[in-house]
């Protein structure tokens, strides 16, 4: 019996090994030339249509701004491209992203960038120090698929993405994702005023606040409610919806959840392994999920981070708006 268990311990890791990553199999060969599509949350660019690997330009200006966090409260956000989150990247494995950073000329202060995609020192950020007026320049191999968190790690880090220096680079696995109908951008932050949830002006960051991890806000897309009513996200019944969810932090985990619908397929962590049938799944601070759903039914659907009171008390509510005829089989309120 013992010889079998071992025979079967070496059988399982061998297995396990033929079906490991291993990024020097992949297309490597550059093949042409593309500018990246960038969108702003809650948005996706295109699926790509090549199947080879591509030198990829992409180009980011980092933007200082105010804006509003909530109806009545404003907000200095420090921007990827001028909206928090940052620009949604789409890039393939193999690809060669020749990356170009911009800081805005009336910029206070210099930032940088940390791609969680990239194989190379800082994830990018000591190549891309940038000052304001200034641009730098770097190329990294897009070697791993999944969806990858992107960040200023300019010091002090914590209040740079607690300003809102955060968004999402997905790289395509070379044989491409599997298609759906509908694909958003959703991205958490939380964020720390000097006044109160709610407080009217302009508001200031509040470093005493962020270091206990004392949130005033805790948002999808930069401001309460970004998503929700005219703004939601819409669907139709029958189709297959895709959320690319990222966590900018700077301090609180996600308990992402949508309110009446179960998740088909998640990407744990944004990776290649999936889990399915999930009622909620956790987004790292830095990291991300994707997550498929199939809208059976229709109606206003709540997209909420599970630790509730962050919900409806801080802000962290989205909606998919699902349109088409009820499906009573499935779901129909009764009378009493």
């Amino acid at each position: 019996m013992v010889v079998a268990a071992v025979a079967s311990i070496q059988t399982a890791c061998k297995n396990n090994a033929s079906t490991s990553f291993n990024n020097e199999n992949i297309d490597t060969v550059i093949t042409g030339e593309v500018t990246a599509e960038l969108t702003d949350a809650p948005l996706v660019p295109k699926p790509l249509t090549y199947t080879s690997p591509k030198k990829v330009k992409v180009e980011i200006e980092v933007i200082e701004k105010v804006m509003k966090i909530a109806d009545s409260t404003e907000y200095t956000f420090w921007t990827f491209g001028g909206k928090v989150p940052g620009k949604f990247v789409r890039v393939r494995q193999g690809d060669l992203v020749d990356f170009t950073l911009k800081n805005a000329p009336d910029s206070k202060v210099p930032h940088n960038i940390d791609f969680h995609a990239v194989t190379g020192p800082g994830g990018g950020a000591e190549a891309t120090a940038t000052a304001p007026g200034q641009s730098s320049r770097f190329q990294f191999r897009a070697l791993q698929p999944g969806l990858y968190v992107y960040h200023c790690a300019t010091g002090p880090v914590g209040m740079h993405i607690a300003n809102g220096m955060y968004g999402l680079i997905l790289v395509e696995p070379q044989g491409g994702m599997p298609k759906v109908d509908k694909e958003y951008y959703l991205m958490q932050g939380d964020f720390y005023t000097k006044g109160a949830h709610g407080a009217k002006g302009l508001q200031d960051f509040d470093e005493e606040k962020a270091i206990a991890e004392h949130a005033d806000y805790v948002v999808f897309n930069g401001k309460v409610r970004s998503t929700t009513g005219p703004n939601a996200l819409p669907a139709k019944v029958g189709e297959s919806v895709r959320l690319y969810v990222g966590n900018g932090g700077p301090n609180l985990v996600s308990s992402f959840h949508v309110i009446g619908e179960i998740f088909d397929n998640v990407y744990i962590e944004g990776g290649q392994a999936q889990n399915h049938d999930v009622q909620t799944t956790l987004v790292p601070v830095g990291g991300s999920t994707i997550v498929d759903m199939k809208m059976q039914v229709p109606g206003v659907f709540n997209v909420v981070d599970h630790a509730i009171f962050r919900a409806f008390n801080k802000g962290a509510v989205a909606q998919i708006k699902v349109s088409g005829e009820e499906n009573p089989s499935i779901f129909k309120k009764l009378k009493n």
